[in-house]
């Protein structure tokens, strides 16, 4: 479903990514590691065209990702933000609805109102909950109420960016479960950045490590433990020693 070949995006002298390559079945859920500033985000906005990378090829099914029609192309897509990123001065019902009340998405008022509903009974949340604003919230809600905007317009393929920062372990725990259910109910291709271990073994089916610009390993989820590359097994295990430089 997705495929990149050869990225490379610097800004300034800042080389970020330095000929990332990576492959991702579709229906499969692809989970991305590595140290903060190694150009995990940037390789999310180079797939959906917020940054044009310098040089290489981004295939989205098949098609050259920067070409074609730009709205049709984003409807595909769905994205769950590390912060959340609710609207605060929108109720909950408007913010899962958020792509059904405008563009080429839209949808009657009532029943979008009616799809935001049950996207939020799909992530655990009472109705009662759609016409409350995201500050009466606690930080696992608004995640579940952001989990159920990325699902809202049924997308072929959902990012998820640090699906689990800022929880508690258990809640940690129910939105990596969430996310699993999910993307394997919908049939939907998945691509994940994060830092938390759990999550990965949760939610991967395939892991890529990716370290100064370019992927150093990829495979199952299953070989990650016995993949006998140095920069994965330092990071999983969190050492400190390694070929991975702790920033001081």
């Amino acid at each position: 479903m997705i495929r990149m070949e050869n990225v490379k995006k610097a800004f300034g002298s800042k080389e970020v990514l330095r000929g990332m390559t990576l492959h991702v079945p579709k229906g499969t859920s692809m989970v991305i590691i590595g140290g903060s500033g190694t150009g995990k985000s940037v390789a999310l906005k180079c797939i959906l065209g917020l940054i044009q990378p310098d040089s290489g090829a981004i295939l989205v099914d098949g098609k050259d990702a920067a070409k074609g029609d730009r709205d049709a192309f984003l409807a595909r897509f769905g994205m769950l933000f590390q912060g959340g990123a609710l609207f605060d001065s929108l109720p909950v019902w408007q913010n899962v609805a958020f792509r059904l009340l405008r563009g080429s998405l839209k949808r009657p008022q009532s029943e979008a109102r009616d799809i935001a509903v049950e996207k939020l009974r799909r992530v655990g949340l009472k109705p009662d909950v759609a016409d409350l604003f995201p500050a009466e919230l606690s930080g696992g809600m608004q995640k579940r109420v952001g989990l159920a905007r990325a699902i809202a317009a049924e997308p072929e393929i959902i990012f998820f960016d640090e699906p689990t920062t800022g929880l508690d372990p258990i809640m940690a725990g129910v939105i990596n479960d969430l996310i699993r259910e999910i993307v394997v109910e919908m049939g939907a291709t998945a691509m994940t950045i994060t830092h938390d271990m759990t999550s990965v073994r949760a939610i991967a089916d395939n892991v890529a490590m990716l370290h100064d610009g370019v992927i150093k390993w990829t495979g199952p989820v299953a070989g990650m433990d016995d993949s006998g590359d140095p920069y994965l097994d330092q990071f999983i295990h969190g050492r400190a020693e390694g070929p991975i430089e702790a920033v001081r």
